[in-house]
């Protein structure tokens, strides 16, 4: 991705140590977090100092790599974050070559570049799917921030800039992570604009949306999905309003042993994260972190090998 005109990966290994841009301060200001062994990787994905599932499952590969005791590494990066299938997935890997005596930190970069490699794929192929002048809703960040590179969400609209596209970016509440995809699209200079996420109906009810593409955290073998809370209700009004709806997402977010979205387990997390804004603590906050959108409201699944026809 581009920041400031150069390009950068929003998560790499320098020797020992693995490198992230720390989400937490963007956009305000970009810093770099070090991590130097299992605890700190823990950290960064329990805190969001890396966050999207593809990252996420990135960061928690070097984790397990760069452990003493792979096994403990395991345990403890596995209880960070529940719902995104990609980092139990980065685990079993990492796991999985150790147990065959291959070099574990080989294994992590070799992770980490099909997670890249497979988010440029998904741009070239849901490139196809955007026409000329498309003014696109997307919802959460799933660009480069959340992948490593590309994105995914945003890989095909990346690909597609030449296209005249305009982007409609969710704000996401309550971490505001609609203004890392600003942030981003700002960066790669692709016309957009943030609206409030009770917005997006409006939008989509003046046919000033040509389609929809989100990311996902998991997906269950009936294409039921898991993504950022709010997503379900986007993905409603669009079918409501004849408008596309489409996920993009690696392979490593599907999770097969799960027959349908009603299995997949979401993360609740503190109230903070809510009340942060208000001038008062209201008696009781709920605060999940993911939503499941039945299959029924997609349209399709864009990945690195193509297209999923899911309802068409």
């Amino acid at each position: 991705m581009l920041v400031n005109g150069k390009e950068m990966k929003s998560l790499w290994r320098e020797g020992d140590t693995i490198k992230m841009i720390d989400q937490r301060y963007l956009p305000e200001r970009l810093e770099i977090f070090t991590a130097r062994d299992e605890m700190d990787i823990a950290m960064a994905i329990k805190d969001m100092v890396v966050r999207g599932a593809p990252a996420i499952g990135s960061a928690a590969a070097y984790g397990v790599a760069i452990a003493d005791n792979a096994i403990k590494a395991a345990e403890i990066i596995r209880k960070t974050r529940p719902t995104a299938h990609d980092l139990f997935h980065a685990v079993d890997f990492i796991l999985d070559a150790v147990e065959h005596g291959e070099d574990a930190i080989k294994a992590a970069d070799e992770y980490a570049g099909s997670i890249v490699d497979a988010c440029r794929r998904i741009g070239e192929h849901g490139k196809k799917l955007i026409g000329r002048g498309y003014r696109i809703l997307t919802h959460c960040n799933a660009g480069a921030l959340a992948t490593i590179d590309y994105g995914t969400a945003l890989s095909p609209i990346r690909m597609a800039k030449d296209k005249g596209i305009f982007v409609w970016v969710d704000e996401t509440r309550p971490r505001l992570q609609g203004l890392l995809t600003a942030w981003e699209l700002e960066n790669e200079g692709i016309e957009h604009a943030v609206i409030a996420d009770n917005a997006a109906g409006y939008f989509m009810y003046r046919d000033e949306v040509d389609m929809v593409i989100v990311g996902a955290d998991r997906i269950a073998s009936n294409y039921d999905f898991a993504n950022k809370i709010g997503t379900y209700e986007k993905a409603v009004v669009a079918k409501e309003n004849d408008i596309p709806f489409y996920v993009a997402a690696p392979l490593s977010t599907f999770d097969n042993a799960i027959m349908d979205g009603g299995k997949i387990k979401i993360e609740e997390r503190s109230e903070e994260e809510v009340t942060s804004i208000y001038r008062y603590k209201p008696e009781k906050v709920r605060n999940p972190a993911f939503d499941i959108t039945p299959s029924k409201y997609v349209t399709g699944i864009i990945t690195e090998n193509g297209i999923i026809k899911v309802n068409e």
